[in-house]
């Protein structure tokens, strides 16, 4: 039978192990272990961890229909949960709240839609008969088109072979523009209710997954540590789309302005236009300004002032994303950039321009979690910036 010691009388760490640690050594070895970066150094680790990276990228890109309106609702969650709590502030009922906000950003988005349906046909309309002028402004580089061509027509038609006795001719039903239209219509309104309801629920539920992985987690540091990288994540996305929507809005204004100053006319959809293609970084303003290089074309005749638009766009773009927005997010995000180009690409490649959109999201999501869980901290540190 052994008698219990009480908890006065019970030796401390440093004097069962026979070490005298003073205590500024004790501090110096916590920091170092919160430094410290380990690499997995067992074969056996990469092996496994680069099959399961593997299939969930496998999983992700074959359950694209049901896995991207999901993780949309989940980043839409972190950008309206604080108008929630807001109006959970003013006595308004958690799913009152959720609802009115859901509410809120559908009406926008059909509003926005319904005001730039018109503006949109227009230019539909308008393109035909600006053909001729962007014919006249690319004449410049009409020999070196047409000689590339002749080298394709050639090569095709080295490639092209007489087809044997046994060649299998294969009949392909096409459906029409119109079936394509449908069924792309189709995916996208299966998509956006999958979005809006698991969007709903998650605004209504709060902070019901948190609670449920603290019960069920085994220590006191594990708990405090799945908090902690929750808030992290909830309070720096939640500023960074909140940050990029108010920066992405103002390029709008400002290019909207800017387009109906030199002539261009419609103003609201081009400031649309800025303002949703500021969510794709690097990528998207590139878009933009080709898309504003043909739109001055086909609106101006002389080609100094067709230029005008994009290079409008440019400095306005050039003001904002080199000056404005690295200053507000430089606190919350240093994220390399040349992984952010890879991102960029290959979730659009995966997903599509929703992707691309979500790409800088999901990476700063990355980071914050390894930077807070130790086998991974050097991943977190591979992802930061400068």
């Amino acid at each position: 039978m052994v008698a219990a010691i009480p908890p006065s009388q019970r030796p401390s760490l440093p004097s069962m192990l026979d070490v005298d640690l003073p205590e500024p050594q004790a501090a110096v070895t916590e920091a170092a272990d919160e430094t410290e970066m380990p690499l997995p150094s067992d074969p056996q680790t990469f092996f496994l961890g680069g099959l399961f990276g593997l299939a969930i990228l496998a999983a992700l890109y074959v359950a694209s229909a049901i896995i991207l309106p999901v993780v949309l609702a989940f980043v839409l969650n972190l950008l309206l949960q604080p108008a929630v709590r807001l109006l959970g502030r003013l006595h308004l009922p958690r799913a009152v709240g959720a609802l009115f906000s859901v509410l809120l950003v559908i009406g926008a988005l059909v509003g926005l839609v319904a005001a730039l349906s018109v503006p949109a046909a227009t230019w539909a309309e308008r393109l035909p008969e600006g053909i001729p002028r962007l014919e006249a402004h690319l004449e410049v580089i009409k020999g070196p088109i047409q000689a590339l061509q002749k080298v394709i027509q050639q090569a095709e038609q080295a490639a092209d072979a007489p087809p044997g006795r046994g060649s299998i001719v294969s009949v392909r039903r096409d459906l029409g523009i119109t079936g394509v239209l449908f069924a792309g219509t189709r995916s996208v309104l299966d998509g956006l209710f999958t979005t809006v309801l698991v969007l709903y629920f998650l605004l209504v539920a709060g902070d019901i997954f948190l609670r449920r992985i603290v019960e069920i987690l085994p220590t006191f540091s594990n708990k405090r540590q799945a908090v902690d990288i929750s808030q992290q994540i909830q309070e720096d996305i939640s500023g960074y789309l909140l940050t990029i929507t108010a920066m992405n809005a103002a390029v709008g204004v400002t290019t909207a302005a800017a387009m109906y100053l030199c002539g261009l006319g419609d103003p609201l959809l081009w400031g649309t236009t800025a303002f949703l293609l500021n969510y794709i970084p690097i990528l998207g303003p590139l878009f933009g300004v080709c898309i504003f290089v043909l739109v001055g074309m086909l609106s101006f005749e002389s080609l100094w002032w067709a230029l005008l638009p994009p290079v409008l766009y440019f400095g306005i773009h050039l003001v904002e994303g080199e000056t404005v927005t690295p200053m507000l997010l430089a606190r919350r995000f240093t994220l390399n950039p040349v992984l952010i180009i890879l991102s960029l690409v290959f979730w659009f490649w995966m997903w599509g321009a929703l992707g691309a959109i979500l790409a800088v999201p999901m990476l700063a999501i990355l980071k914050i979690i390894c930077d807070r869980l130790r086998p991974l901290k050097a991943l977190g540190h591979f992802l930061e910036g400068e």
